[in-house]
C-alpha cells in the first residue's frame, strides 16, 4: 500500500506544539476538512473522540493513531502531525508510553472493515521500524515527511525481513471478539522480533476475518510459527510441516521476546519437514485443548448474534412499554410484533445451531458445518438446549474429521467427495444420533439442570453468584470470563434468568473500581493509569470490561485478587435477591428489562451491587499499590 495516495502534504504538520490531545486532534481534523475530506468536521471529530473513550489509540514509542470511522468523511485519507514535546498523557497501550508521532485516520463507514484495517496494519507494521519511524520523527518540513511516507527502499518489515535477518518465524494471532488482544499480541510479537533479530510474520484472524495471510513463500521459508490464539486457528494444516509454540493471545503482550526464543528453539530441535500444499498435520493437539478451542469458537460466532437478537427483542420491548403498546406488541403481524419476532428468533431459533456449526468447523474446518448446524437444529428440537448444542458440534466435528481420513477426497471425485458425501453423510448420521440416540438422556439431563437452577436460593444463590462473578473479573474477556458468559447463556437459554443478570452486574465492577482507585487514590498512580482511569467507568456501563486490563497486565498478582474480591461480592447480591435478565445486553442499559423484583428495587439491587463491588475492589486497588509503592521504597533505600 502506498500511504502518499491517502494523504499530501497540506496535511502533514512537524515540529508542532500542542498543550493536549484533544487540541491536536481539533487541528487535525480542521486540515482533513480544509481539504475537502469531510462532509461535517463538527460529526467526524466527534467520532474521533467516541472512539478514544473505547480503548487506548496510544501505542509505544511514541507513536498514536487516533481514528474515525464515520459517514461524515468524504473518501479515506490521513493526516499527521509531529511534535516538538511529547504529550505523556495519552492513552497508551504502553502506560509510560510519550506520543510524538500522530496519525489520524478518516474512513468513510464504508470502508471500516477494508481500507481501516488495510491502512491501520500498514502503518503498524511500517513504524515497527525503528529506522523508518525515526525517519518520519526527524523530518524537517511537510514536504519532506510526505516524501519519506513511501522510501524508494522499503522498511525492514513483514515480508522482506527475511533477506537480512537470520531465521523466519510466522505467528498467528487470534482472541474469541478478535478485536484488541489479536491486534496487540501481533504488534508486540513483531517487535520483539525486530529486537532480537528475527523475522516475525504475524497473520491476524480477527474479527473482519484473515488480515495479512500467509504467502506460500513464507510457509516455504519458515523455521518454525507461534500459535497466539484462544480461539481455533483457521487453516491450520498450512503450519503442519513447522515446529510449533502454542499459547494464549495474551501471553505476547507479556513476554514476547520468551515466545519468539522458544520457537527459535522449536527451529534448532530438527522437526522442521518440507512444506507440501498436501501435507496434513499430524494430530499433536490434545484433546482437552481441540475441545477447548472448539467451544471458544463456537461462542466468538454467537456473540454478535446474542447482541443483535437481545438488543433487537430489548428494543421492543422497550417500545411496547414506553409508549403503552402492549396490545401491538402481542398482535400477529404487527411491526411491533414482527421486530419482537426478530430478536425472539435470533437469540431462540439461531443461536445454539450457530454455536453447534462453529464448534464442529473448530475441530473440523467448512465440512463440518452442514452436520454442525443440524446437531444444533436438533438439540432445539429434543429440547436439550445449550448443553446439547454444545454436544451435538462435538459430535460433528469429530464424525467429519474421522469421515476426512477414512474417506478422502482425490481424482475425479474429489469435489464430490469434499461437497456432498461430507456434509449429507454427516448430518444424517450426527443428526440422527442426537435424534434417537442421545436426545432423551440429554432433555432429561437439561430439564434437571434447569430445575437445579431454579431451586437455588439462600447459601446456594450466594456461591454461585460469587463463582460466577469471582470468573467474570479473572481475565477480563480471557477463556475464564468466557466460561462463565457460556454457562450463563445456557442457563438464559433454558428459563434461568438468574446467572445472566449476575454476569451483566459484574461486569461493571473493574471498570468503576479502576476509576475510584485513580481518582481518590490518584497520587499512587501515574498519569497515563489516572487519564486510562478517567474513560474505563463509561466503558463499565456499556458492560465492557477492557479498559482495565493495561493495570491488570501490569501488576497481574494485586490487581486480579483485588477485581475477584469485589466481583465474587456483586455476583452473590445479584443471584441471592433473583434479579434475572432475560435478555442479552450490556450493562447500564439492562436497568429497563430487569425482572424478580419490582423494577426500581430491580434496578436499585442489581445497579447497587456493582457499586458495592466496585468499592470493596477500589479499596483494594489503593491498599495493594500502597504495599507495592513501600516495598519499591524500602528496596531502593537498601540498595543505596
Amino acid at each position: 500500500m502506498l500511504l502518499q495516495r491517502l494523504t499530501s502534504p497540506d496535511l502533514i504538520s512537524t515540529k508542532q506544539a500542542f498543550h493536549s490531545k484533544d487540541e491536536m486532534i481539533k487541528y487535525m481534523v480542521d486540515r482533513l476538512d480544509e481539504q475537502g475530506k469531510l462532509h461535517s468536521k463538527e460529526e467526524f471529530y466527534q467520532a474521533v473522540m467516541d472512539r478514544e473513550v473505547l480503548s487506548p489509540t496510544g501505542f509505544e514509542g511514541g507513536l498514536a493513531i487516533p481514528h474515525g470511522k464515520s459517514t461524515a468523511v468524504k473518501e479515506a485519507a490521513f493526516a499527521v502531525i509531529t511534535l516538538d514535546e511529547p504529550i505523556k498523557t495519552w492513552e497508551s497501550i504502553d502506560p509510560s508510553n510519550e506520543v510524538e508521532l500522530i496519525f489520524l485516520l478518516a474512513i468513510p463507514e464504508t470502508e471500516a472493515g477494508s481500507t481501516h484495517l488495510s491502512l491501520l496494519a500498514e502503518l503498524v507494521t511500517r513504524l515497527s521500524n525503528e529506522e523508518y519511524k525515526n525517519e518520519l520523527l526527524h523530518s524537517t518540513s511537510n514536504h519532506d515527511l510526505f516524501q519519506k511516507l513511501d522510501p524508494q527502499r522499503e522498511p525492514k518489515a513483514a515480508d522482506q525481513q527475511g533477506q537480512s535477518l537470520s531465521k523466519t518465524i510466522l505467528a498467528v494471532t487470534a482472541c474469541p471478539a478478535g478485536i484488541a488482544h489479536t491486534y496487540m499480541a501481533a504488534e508486540a510479537l513483531v517487535k520483539a522480533g525486530n529486537e532480537l533479530g528475527v523475522n516475525v510474520i504475524v497473520e491476524k484472524q480477527g474479527a473482519n476475518g484473515i488480515d495479512g495471510k500467509h504467502t506460500h513463500a513464507q510457509l516455504q521459508q519458515a523455521h518454525a510459527v507461534i500459535f497466539a490464539t484462544d480461539v481455533a486457528v483457521k487453516d491450520e494444516i498450512r503450519y503442519s510441516h513447522l515446529p510449533k509454540v502454542k499459547t494464549s493471545v495474551a501471553a505476547p503482550l507479556k513476554k514476547a521476546k520468551d515466545i519468539v526464543n522458544q520457537a527459535l528453539a522449536k527451529s534448532e530441535s530438527g522437526n522442521r519437514k518440507e512444506f507440501s500444499l498436501e501435507t496434513k498435520e499430524n494430530d499433536s493437539k490434545g484433546f482437552k485443548t481441540e475441545i477447548k478451542d472448539s467451544i471458544l469458537t463456537g461462542i466468538s460466532y454467537i456473540i454478535p448474534v446474542i447482541v443483535a437478537g437481545g438488543m433487537t427483542l430489548a428494543a421492543a420491548v422497550l417500545f411496547s412499554q414506553a409508549f403503552d403498546l402492549q396490545g401491538l406488541f402481542n398482535e400477529e403481524g404487527s411491526w411491533l410484533w414482527l421486530l419482537r419476532q426478530l430478536g425472539g428468533t435470533l437469540l431462540g431459533t439461531m443461536m445454539v445451531p450457530i454455536l453447534s456449526a462453529y464448534m464442529a468447523y473448530s475441530i473440523s474446518d467448512k465440512p463440518a458445518l452442514g452436520p454442525g448446524f443440524a446437531a444444533g437444529v436438533a438439540a432445539n428440537l429434543i429440547g436439550s438446549g445449550f448443553l446439547g448444542g454444545m454436544l451435538g458440534g462435538i459430535l460433528a466435528g469429530y464424525f467429519i474429521k474421522s469421515l476426512k481420513n477414512t474417506v478422502k477426497p482425490k481424482g475425479t471425485f474429489a469435489g464430490f467427495i469434499s461437497f456432498w458425501l461430507y456434509p449429507v453423510v454427516g448430518t444424517l448420521v450426527v443428526g440422527s444420533i442426537m435424534l434417537f440416540v442421545i436426545g432423551k438422556p440429554l432433555a432429561f439431563v437439561n430439564e434437571g439442570l434447569i430445575d437445579w437452577l431454579k431451586g437455588m436460593s439462600g447459601t446456594n444463590a450466594l456461591i454461585m453468584g460469587a463463582i460466577i462473578g469471582a470468573m467474570v473479573s479473572f481475565d477480563l474477556g480471557g477463556p475464564v470470563n468466557k466460561a462463565a458468559y457460556t454457562f450463563c447463556i445456557g442457563a438464559m437459554a433454558s428459563g434461568n434468568i438468574v446467572p445472566y443478570a449476575t454476569f451483566a452486574s459484574v461486569k461493571m465492577v473493574s471498570a468503576f473500581s479502576v476509576t475510584g482507585a485513580t481518582i481518590l487514590g490518584k497520587k499512587h498512580f501515574t498519569k497515563a493509569e489516572q487519564e486510562i482511569g478517567k474513560q474505563t467507568w463509561l466503558l463499565g456501563l456499556a458492560g465492557i470490561t477492557e479498559g482495565a486490563i493495561p493495570f491488570m497486565i501490569n501488576d497481574p498478582l494485586r490487581v486480579i485478587p483485588s477485581l475477584i474480591a469485589g466481583s465474587a461480592v456483586t455476583g452473590a447480591i445479584v443471584s441471592y435477591f433473583h434479579i434475572g435478565l432475560n435478555v442479552p445486553g450490556a450493562g447500564i442499559f439492562s436497568l429497563a428489562l430487569l425482572k424478580g423484583q419490582p423494577l426500581l428495587a430491580a434496578g436499585g439491587i442489581w445497579f447497587g451491587a456493582a457499586l458495592i463491588g466496585g468499592a470493596i475492589s477500589m479499596v483494594l486497588l489503593i491498599a495493594t499499590r500502597q504495599r507495592k509503592m513501600r516495598k519499591e521504597k524500602q528496596s531502593s533505600q537498601a540498595a543505596a
